[in-house]
């Protein structure tokens, strides 16, 4: 049965990715690599973090890096109340539910079958938690043509600046490092629960809108990327294309990995400090401090480490929150033990806490550039 896996994917693969198609990938501000596609998963399972930036020819200058603007965010918190409110009925239970089924699929990788077929029935699960919200959100697809799973952005307009966009992201897809389309690959952690993260905030910041009528001033998106795996494919696809468009992204709010926690003693938040927007990430420190009960620790996680980076990569402001200390997150990700059993979803609602603390904070803040000092 696994040869003929094996057998099917190289069948599927070759038209698409062909043995003598070589890949390029940035694996730092100055430094690209040239590889075949086979080359890509063996420099991953070295730890090497990259970009796949083929398909986008005017990121290959590596000399050249994108200024990121930098906007003035609130130093004074000052929504407790609208915050609570909308927190009022954050679930544990949906959120197991949601990734109980979300890992049912043998694997989310993103060139599999049943990549798409998650992606399916995320896209569903995400039209019924916003039903309520009726013409006031839209969900688009995004077909990225050279893989069939689809990237997905759940869109509340602003009523007064839509063009200032406040994002949330994170990437369904899943993997197993040893033959990714061949084996199992739950992805629980990676990255099951920052998806299934943003699905209870998106739910719970649904029924505060439906209840209360509070609409955002600013546009808020909710992203969920194909490809995180194969070099932040889906997310440079969608950010390339922003950036390409002059759309003004305001804030992005990484959410990759959220349920494991390795000492529950010390439990906590790890703040992502490289490859980040220094402004935005200490607003975000502010919210962690007020509206979540657990503390955050200052940690690093190297290039290109998950999808915030395509968004400053074109030029746009982003954090990332992780569920630890990097170097005390989960180490079964990547392989069929990244299981729902070793996580914590108490853990992953404070998560939910930090995103509508942000929301509630941004959506109707008014965006300003720093003045130069």
């Amino acid at each position: 049965m696994r040869l003929e896996r094996l057998l099917l994917f190289i069948f599927w693969a070759l038209p698409r990715f062909g043995k003598n198609q070589y890949r390029t990938l940035q694996i730092s501000e100055t430094q690209t690599l040239n590889v075949k596609e086979e080359e890509k998963l063996l420099l991953k399972r070295q730890g090497v973090r990259y970009f796949d930036i083929t398909n986008f020819p005017s990121l290959f200058k590596t000399n050249e890096v994108k200024t990121v603007p930098e906007y003035v965010y609130p130093v004074d918190l000052i929504n407790g109340d609208r915050v609570s409110l909308a927190l009022t009925n954050v679930s544990t239970k949906s959120m197991y539910d949601d990734l109980a089924f979300f890992t049912s699929f043998y694997t989310r990788y993103y060139k599999s079958e049943t990549g798409y077929d998650s992606a399916v029935w995320l896209s569903k699960k995400l039209k019924n938690v916003t039903e309520t919200l009726g013409d006031k959100v839209s969900q688009l697809h995004i077909d990225h043509r050279d893989w069939k799973q689809f990237s997905i952005i759940v869109q509340i307009r602003g009523v007064k600046t839509p063009e200032k966009i406040v994002v949330f992201g994170s990437h369904q897809d899943s993997m197993n490092l040893i033959l990714p389309s061949v084996m199992a690959a739950p992805g629980a952690d990676d990255n099951g629960s920052g998806t299934v993260t943003n699905i209870e905030a998106l739910r719970l910041y649904a029924q505060y809108l439906t209840e209360t009528q509070d609409w955002p001033q600013n546009t808020v998106e909710f992203h969920f990327y194909s490809a995180e795996e194969g070099g932040l494919l889906g997310s440079l696809d969608v950010f390339t294309n922003y950036a390409s468009d002059n759309k003004t992204v305001v804030a992005m709010l990484q959410q990759d990995m959220t349920g494991y926690v390795p000492d529950p003693k010390n439990e906590h938040v790890g703040v992502i400090t490289d490859f980040t927007t220094p402004a935005y990430t200490k607003f975000v420190e502010l919210v962690i401090d007020k509206y979540l009960s657990i503390p955050f620790i200052e940690t690093e996680c190297g290039y290109a480490c998950s999808d915030h980076s395509s968004a400053t990569k074109n030029g746009f402001p982003a954090a990332f929150v992780i569920e630890s200390e990097f170097s005390k997150t989960n180490k079964y990700i990547h392989t069929t033990m990244d299981t729902l059993d070793r996580l914590n979803f108490g853990h992953m609602a404070e998560h939910v806490k930090l995103i509508i603390g942000t929301i509630i904070e941004l959506s109707n803040w008014e965006f300003k550039l720093k003045v130069a000092e």
